[in-house]
């Protein structure tokens, strides 16, 4: 019997965490939500997140990489919707395994990237495409 890797439990630990956090935290209006398709479901996926519009795009850190179910519906489906500000926006997600998401976190709001650093294990860098209005 193999025992388990630190990042394993770390990740097990925080999604438990996460599954009952998640749906109070994404009815707050001032919270940034990500929605997007289930990969089995096709049914809408809600997740909180942190990040930053930056022009016609919204950046954001995954802290588990594509073992996040949001990222893994991404994979399947990258069309998704952002809701900023209390209004969505339609985009295209872009997984982007090259960015230096430590760097991009000094760029994001400072206690998001702080949490997404100190849990995180397999740090993600995603961008999403608005759709112009």
């Amino acid at each position: 019997m193999t025992t388990p890797r630190r990042g394993d439990t770390k990740f097990r630990t925080i999604t438990a965490v996460q599954r009952r956090l998640n749906p109070l935290l994404a009815r707050l209006p001032s919270q940034v939500v990500l929605e997007t398709t289930g990969r089995k479901s096709g049914l809408p996926r809600r997740t909180p997140v942190g990040g930053r519009r930056v022009g016609d795009a919204f950046w954001l850190v995954s802290e588990y990489g594509d073992k996040s179910n949001y990222v893994r519906n991404i994979q399947a489906d990258p069309r998704v919707r952002v809701r900023l500000k209390g209004r969505w926006h339609t985009g295209t997600a872009r997984l982007l395994p090259h960015d230096d998401p430590r760097a991009r976190l000094k760029t994001l709001p400072r206690f998001n990237s702080a949490a997404v650093r100190a849990f995180g294990t397999n740090l993600l860098t995603i961008r999403i495409d608005l759709d112009t209005d």
